[in-house]
């Protein structure tokens, strides 16, 4: 024989199956990625396409420990200096889409070796899925403070009457062919019809040890790797390279400002942003996005970054992805303009 429960005692069993329901859903719906996928379940490599010391080096360093307490594993940044940036980027785009490896790029790597070099090992735009720009730096053109001193260089003016009076016999050092010091440099030199002998290295940070060492005229550095240096007044900051000046440098002006008609229209200023592998699955990049927002955002972070010059990014892959497209055209026109190559 079948019961059946009275009406007032179904309706109670009902509402309290429903409410089960919702709150089942509501909780599938606000899981997180982790619980999804199971990411991360290990390490996460960033890997810094240059040499310890410069500015990609000091963003990875800054974002991981926010990221490792955020997704409760660690993100290690991984330095693969070589080809102007090339080197560590192809490592990052043959590798999977899972996660687990994730570059720090830049203006170089992104928006201006595929018009510098003839042939790169990776495409910048089908090899990668762009995650998110962490932040955007005028470079600063310096000198070591005694070399200037002994030149009598003591502003953008007197340093293009030096190089002309002395021509080839000084040198500019960079972090790499085809980063955008180089290319600030590149470019300088075609509007001003100076020659410099071009110096690549590794990364920022062995160009500053010899900038500070002496055994370098100039360099065209990223303002958060130069900063502690010009501070220290090992280095002197002569312009910076973006359309305005810098907060972080109200009193140095502009190249544009400082070189007068000559150097008219003179703006080359970089970038560093996250990207991940093609392929790499979209809710994994929404939630490494939303985190490295979430720490640039952060006081702490923008009191950090700013205070050396940079301007924090966070923006959503959609938009970084545009932006990276419009920097390819941007930069394909300089180096025709520069005339510059690969040394």
């Amino acid at each position: 024989m079948i019961r059946t429960l009275p009406s007032h005692r179904r309706k109670i069993l009902f509402a309290a199956t429903t409410v089960f329901a919702i709150g089942a859903l509501g909780a599938l719906s606000t899981t997180p990625v982790h619980a999804q996928t199971g990411w991360p379940s290990k390490p996460v490599r960033i890997v810094v396409p240059f040499a310890p010391g410069g500015t990609t080096d000091i963003l990875a360093r800054a974002l991981a420990p926010d990221l490792s307490n955020a997704l409760g594993q660690q993100f290690i940044v991984d330095n693969r200096a070589g080809a102007g940036g090339n080197v560590g980027a192809d490592i990052v785009a043959k590798s999977p889409g899972d996660g687990y490896t994730l570059l720090m790029g830049t203006v170089g790597t992104h928006g201006i070796n595929r018009a510098l070099y003839a042939k790169l090992p990776y495409d910048p735009i089908k090899d990668f899925v762009p995650i998110t720009l962490v932040a955007a730096v005028p470079n600063v053109m310096v000198m070591n403070a005694d070399r200037a001193k002994a030149m009598g260089v003591k502003n953008v003016q007197d340093f293009i009457r030096v190089a002309k009076s002395n021509p080839g016999k000084m040198n500019m050092a960079s972090s790499g062919n085809g980063t955008s010091i180089h290319l600030a440099g590149e470019l300088f030199k075609s509007m001003t019809g100076t020659y410099m002998l071009h110096l690549p290295y590794r990364g920022s940070g062995p160009a500053l040890m010899d900038m500070v060492a002496g055994n370098a005229d100039v360099m065209f550095d990223n303002l958060p790797s130069s900063m502690a240096q010009i501070k220290a007044g090992k280095l002197t900051a002569l312009a910076v390279t973006s359309a305005e000046r810098s907060s972080a440098l109200p009193d140095v002006p502009t190249v544009e400002q400082a070189g007068g008609p000559t150097l008219k229209g003179y703006e080359a200023s970089s970038w560093f942003g996250l990207l991940a592998p093609a392929g790499t699955p979209p809710e994994i990049v929404n939630r490494i996005q939303q985190e490295v927002a979430k720490s640039l955002a952060s006081p702490a972070m923008k009191e950090r970054l700013m205070a050396q010059g940079a301007i924090p990014g966070g923006n959503t892959p959609a938009e970084f992805a545009k932006h990276i497209d419009s920097e390819h055209k941007k930069w394909a026109q300089v180096v025709k303009v520069s005339g510059a190559k690969v040394d």
